[in-house]
C-alpha cells in the first residue's frame, strides 16, 4: 500500500522550547488526492506545512514524499502562503516566471505556461505593474499563479483565499480542481471555512487544540461539480463543524 501514498508522516513532533505544537501525528495522503486540514486557530496547521517544506525542522518523526526524505533539490512542492509573497523589484509577469525559470524551463513553455496563470487569476491586464501598485487581494492572485505555473507534484496551500472576495475565491477553488485533476497535483490545503474544506476535498483531517493530535479522518465522497445548498454537502459540514465546536 505504501507504495499508492505520496506523502507519508510518521509519529511528527514538533516543539518549539518547552512548548509541544504537534503530538506524535501519523497520516498519509494518497498520489493525487486532495487533502484539506481544519483545526482550531493556533493548533499547529501552518507548523505542520512548515515542517512539510523544511522551512521548519521537525523535533522528532519525519516525512516522506515518494518513500523518501523531503529534498526540495529532487521533490517539486509548491507553497502558496496565507500572505502574498511576491518579490518587489519584478513585475508580475516576472514573479509568475520566476520559478520555471529557477527550473531552467524552455522560454517558449514559461511564456505559455505564465500567459495561461495570468489569465487564469484575471491579473493580463496587470502583467507588467509592480507589487506595490496592486492591492492586497491581486497579490495572493499573483501568488497563486506562480505556484500553479511550476505544475508541482506536492502543492502547500496555507488558507490561500481568506483575502479574496466570494466571488473570486469560488472561481479560483473550481480552477484548482480543475488543475488538480488535469496535472494530478497532491493538494494539501490548509482552511479555517469548513465550507470551502468540504467543497474542495476528498478527505479532511481534523486536528485539536495543542498539543495538536488528529481528531478525525473524515471521507469526502460528494460528487462534483458540488452544490453548497444540497442536503449532503449541509451534512458533513455540519459534522466537521460539530468536531471543530466540541473538544
Amino acid at each position: 500500500m505504501e507504495n499508492e501514498y505520496k506523502v507519508v508522516v510518521k509519529n511528527l513532533t514538533k516543539k518549539f522550547g518547552d512548548l509541544l505544537v504537534l503530538d506524535d501525528l501519523s497520516f498519509h495522503v494518497r498520489k493525487n488526492e486532495f487533502l484539506c486540514i481544519v483545526g482550531p486557530t493556533g493548533c499547529g496547521k501552518t507548523t505542520f506545512l512548515n515542517s512539510l517544506s523544511r522551512l521548519y525542522d521537525v523535533t522528532s518523526g519525519e516525512i516522506l514524499i515518494n518513500g523518501e526524505a523531503v529534498d526540495l533539490k529532487r521533490h517539486n512542492i509548491a507553497y502558496i502562503f496565507q500572505e502574498y509573497s511576491n518579490m518587489p523589484w519584478l513585475t508580475i509577469r516576472q514573479n509568475v516566471e520566476f520559478g520555471l525559470r529557477i527550473k531552467h524551463m524552455p522560454e517558449d513553455y514559461i511564456k505559455e505556461q505564465t500567459e495561461y496563470f495570468l489569465d487564469m487569476v484575471g491579473l493580463t491586464k496587470f502583467q507588467e505593474y509592480y507589487p506595490r501598485q496592486l492591492s492586497a487581494s491581486m497579490l495572493q492572485r499573483a501568488s497563486i499563479a506562480r505556484a500553479f505555473a511550476v505544475r508541482p507534484e506536492v502543492l502547500l496551500m496555507d488558507e490561500p483565499y481568506g483575502q479574496l472576495d466570494v466571488e473570486l475565491r469560488f472561481k479560483l477553488e473550481d480552477e484548482l480542481i480543475r488543475l488538480w485533476r488535469e496535472v494530478g497535483t497532491t493538494v494539501i490545503f490548509i482552511t479555517h471555512n469548513i465550507e470551502e474544506a468540504v467543497y474542495l476535498s476528498e478527505r479532511i483531517l481534523v486536528l485539536t487544540n495543542k498539543p495538536t493530535k488528529i481528531k478525525a479522518e473524515i471521507p469526502n465522497s460528494l460528487p462534483r461539480p458540488r452544490d453548497i445548498a444540497a442536503p449532503e454537502f449541509v451534512a458533513l459540514r455540519n459534522q466537521v463543524t460539530d468536531l471543530i465546536k466540541w473538544w
